[in-house]
């Protein structure tokens, strides 16, 4: 493969995890610009350190990074936030949209097949930022990005039994939230 092809390989890819790694992001961060900031991280490290690399390993690769970031950024939040605990009750984050939802659908749903549609999302994510971190990124990596057990368990760092267990508590944890909210 030479260099056009492989440039041309590598934003194909991320061109194709960019949306998804924002969503996981933002779900763990909670915050836009946060998620923005750490995927964009995730993928100038990618590029820089992991380019010449095969392309069979940019998924694997990208999400173990991703991870890492999001786990930095708590790591900073906790040492940031030890001294300004009391700044988040007079601070109210309005800039909370979803950047990916913002755009027009393109379905032509109805008004209000978009109103039950963003209701969906908005319990969906609520489910998933309920769950601890560990079984949300297992989920996450297993159901959402598609990787098998043994990649995912790359990218936590932890063992194969480790992303079955927390997969299979998230799903169960899951479940129970849905089961309390179906008509």
């Amino acid at each position: 493969m030479d260099d056009t092809q492989r440039k041309q390989a590598m934003d194909d890819f991320l061109a194709s995890v960019e949306r998804r790694a924002l969503r996981i992001a933002r779900l763990a961060v909670d915050n836009i610009d946060d998620a923005l900031e750490i995927v964009q991280d995730s993928m100038m490290i990618l590029v820089q350190k992991y380019a010449l690399r095969g392309a069979d390993e940019w998924p694997p690769l990208f999400h173990r990074i991703l991870q890492s970031r999001i786990r930095d950024f708590y790591r900073r939040s906790r040492v940031r936030n030890r001294w300004r605990v009391w700044l988040d009750r007079f601070r109210k984050d309005d800039d909370t949209e979803d950047a990916l939802e913002a755009n027009p659908d393109p379905g032509g749903r109805t008004p209000e097949q978009q109103a039950d549609a963003a209701q969906s999302v908005a319990l969906i994510e609520n489910a998933l930022a309920g769950l601890p971190d560990r079984q949300r990124q297992a989920f996450l990596l297993r159901a959402y990005e598609g990787l098998d057990t043994a990649e995912t368990a790359r990218v936590m760092g932890c063992s194969s039994g480790s992303v079955k267990t927390h997969y299979a508590r998230a799903l169960q944890r899951l479940r129970e939230t849905f089961q309390e909210h179906a008509p």
